[in-house]
């Protein structure tokens, strides 16, 4: 089932945000992300529409939109990839916003091809001033 996220629940959250990160982006070193870890719950979530789906007890991964566009987050537990869970949090943010945009690191070639598959399109290819990195700015429209 898929809700908005209650305070209550920020912790399990980005312990999925930084469980996630470190697991799908194994080209950037793991102390980025916990060195970052405070500055996206503190500063980021807090601005964020967050949506969290949520079965059997268990928080399977959440999405975050900045300024009713952006997705600045997507993340599903690895142990529940493949079961549908991410479509279904794009397809509920899809009904709800007319558009949608999001980065995504060009080496994450598994999550460029998912969010091909859910309709979104390659716009440019830039660096992630916070990384470093090379990422791909992809969008969704109605």
């Amino acid at each position: 089932m898929i809700k908005e996220l209650e305070k209550s629940q920020i912790e399990e959250v980005m312990n999925i945000w930084l469980k996630t990160n470190i697991t799908a982006h194994g080209f950037i070193q793991e102390e980025y992300w916990n060195k970052n870890y405070d500055l996206v719950k503190d500063e980021y979530m807090p601005v964020s529409t967050t949506f969290v789906y949520k079965e059997e007890g268990i928080i399977k991964g959440f999405i975050s939109i900045i300024d009713n566009s952006f997705i600045g987050a997507l993340f599903v537990l690895e142990e529940y990839h493949g079961q549908g869970i991410g479509k279904k949090l794009i397809n509920y943010c899809k009904s709800l916003y007319s558009s949608l945009e999001l980065g995504v690191y060009v080496e994450n070639v598994s999550a460029i091809d998912f969010y091909k598959y859910c309709g979104f399109k390659v716009e440019k290819e830039q660096i992630n001033e916070d990384s470093g990195f090379r990422e791909y700015i992809m969008s969704w429209g109605k």
